[in-house]
């Protein structure tokens, strides 16, 4: 499972906060909330968050093995 803890701890770190994600940089609540709730967001999105934070993708993502995973 893709798991969003390292994004919320790189913000917490910037100077960057949920109100200047949405309205600084134009992501959306809905976006944020999925964030929150390790639901599936698109790949531009991550770029985007990794522009705007100035992090690589191992600071806004993880994989944690699950067992809700998909079976391949």
């Amino acid at each position: 499972m893709i798991n969003y803890e390292p994004f919320w701890q790189t913000l917490e770190k910037s100077s960057e906060n949920w109100y200047t994600l949405i309205n600084k940089h134009h992501l959306s609540s809905s976006t944020l909330h999925r964030l929150k709730h390790n639901q599936d967001v698109s790949t531009r999105t991550l770029n985007d968050l990794c522009r705007i934070l100035h992090c690589d993708i191992c600071d806004i993502v993880r994989y944690v093995p699950s067992a809700d995973d998909q079976l391949l």
